[in-house]
């Protein structure tokens, strides 16, 4: 058997090649939308793959179940209960899919989504005991899935939990404990609220150590994973619906187009963003007045998708050789109303400097030193819920920077504004956001919260 796992760390997903060696056959599961690296290695291990494995409608990446499906012909698989515009294999509980030595049994597995399934994988069909099983998001390694993201579309969050508890102790935990866990989100991803940075573990590790599978009854789970849930990101909804529909492929090839500042313009006046995707550090220095940074070293789909509407066009600035990666990163999340990135956009700023601002940054020591004397002032910690509630800087007022488009009215934009998160990637991206919504007075905190705590614990001297 050949088994590999592909773990992208900027949207903590896993998705998994399996092949049979004897016969050359294969299956991916759960991939992502640029699919060349999948590709690419079942080539040089001699195997064709003839099938690919989804195991629910994601809801924080667009799948590359069609893109896949275009390079190789083979088959799209989903839980027989789920309903797609495009064909697919619909797979029933309990069905064996054969590689050859290698099987694979499907498992229905209700609660995530009413349609998530997960997949025992036996390296022989004769074995006792299952190499492992790919849990999709029904269970992580420390957690298990939210059930809450479809409460808004006909399903409630409790009926979920319910379903997701069967799940867990009839078809998962039934499993000998030696089974692998392979999941399909890791830590960082907003798909659980525990989840470990390990990627992958066992089925006795998860009846030992989860703390949702040591719930003593199915009411108390219920309480467990229904409560502290993370605000899911606002494109969520958006994925899971497209997820389903058939639409345009990605050409991870194609570069996007080179745009000087006058066609920049024109965009933007016809309601384009500008997604500026360097470092905080850099951006700080200077940017085009009304961008919106999202550093490309961090989680830049994930926190693009947060803030930028689904529905706008997209203009990048980014450094000279990351425009392709820029723009097939905001596919992954199906963003694909890239127009264009802005050429040599260092050069465009020094020649226009009446259109560049500067965005002001302070230490700890600064803020510290500074919050007093400022008259009004607005403090905004804009890290999740269960961040906030282990403590923040004392009168912050907590809006998530994924609610902060919709919830900046909350704010008085002629107030002067401090925005900090856990480190200090986040509040840039907020700290922009908020500037571009007509806040004239902002700043965010170099370090963020664990700069605060640091200086708080600091000896004196």
């Amino acid at each position: 058997m050949i088994f590999t796992q592909y773990y992208l760390d900027c949207l903590s997903q896993a998705s998994y090649l399996i092949g049979d060696e004897s016969t050359g056959r294969a299956v991916v599961v759960d991939p992502r939308r640029d699919v060349e690296e999948y590709l690419r290695d079942a080539e040089a291990a001699g195997l064709t793959i003839e099938l690919v494995l989804e195991t629910h409608f994601h809801a924080d990446f667009l799948s590359g179940h069609l893109e896949m499906a275009a390079a190789t012909g083979a088959e799209i698989g989903y839980s027989a209960v789920a309903s797609t515009e495009f064909p697919s294999r619909k797979l029933a509980d309990g069905e064996r899919i054969s590689l050859g030595e290698v099987q694979l049994e499907i498992r229905h597995t209700p609660g995530h989504t009413p349609e998530s399934i997960s997949i025992v994988v036996w390296e022989h069909a004769d074995d006792d005991t299952p190499y492992g099983v790919l849990t999709g998001d029904t269970l992580f390694i420390g957690d298990v899935g939210r059930p809450d993201l479809l409460a808004s579309v006909g399903v409630s969050r409790d009926e979920l939990a319910d379903q997701l508890y069967d799940s867990l102790h009839t078809q998962l935990l039934s499993l000998p404990d030696v089974t692998r866990v392979y999941p399909a989100h890791g830590a960082g991803s907003a798909c659980g609220k525990n989840l470990s940075t390990d990627t992958v573990s066992t089925i006795g590790e998860q009846r030992l150590n989860n703390y949702a599978l040591l719930a003593p009854d199915k009411s108390t789970f219920i309480g467990l994973v229904t409560e502290g849930q993370p605000p899911a990101p606002g494109y969520f909804a958006f994925n899971a619906a497209l997820n389903r529909q058939d639409r345009e492929l990605l050409d991870e090839t194609e570069m996007p187009t080179a745009l000087d500042l006058a066609r920049v313009d024109e965009l933007v006046g016809l309601g384009a963003m500008i997604i500026d995707g360097r470092t905080p550090e850099e951006f700080a220095l200077g940017h085009l007045d009304g961008s919106v940074n999202v550093g490309l070293n961090g989680r830049y789909a994930e926190f693009a998708g947060s803030i930028v509407p689904d529905d706008i066009d997209i203009v990048l600035v980014v450094d000279e050789g990351s425009e392709l990666e820029a723009k097939n990163r905001l596919g992954r999340i199906g963003f694909d109303r890239v127009v264009g990135y802005l050429e040599n956009p260092l050069a465009i700023m020094a020649a226009n400097p009446a259109r560049v601002r500067r965005a002001s940054r302070m230490t700890v020591t600064e803020f510290r030193s500074r919050r007093d004397d400022v008259d009004g002032l607005q403090l905004v910690d804009i890290r999740n819920p269960g961040e906030f509630a282990l403590g923040t800087i004392d009168a912050a007022q907590s809006i998530p920077v994924g609610q902060l488009a919709q919830r900046h009215g909350e704010l008085d934009p002629a107030r002067p504004t401090v925005v900090f998160c856990a480190g200090g990637y986040r509040s840039s991206v907020g700290a922009s956001l908020l500037r571009r919504h007509g806040f004239s007075d902002v700043s965010d905190i170099i370090g963020g919260h664990g700069a605060w705590v640091a200086l708080a614990n600091a000896p004196v001297s």
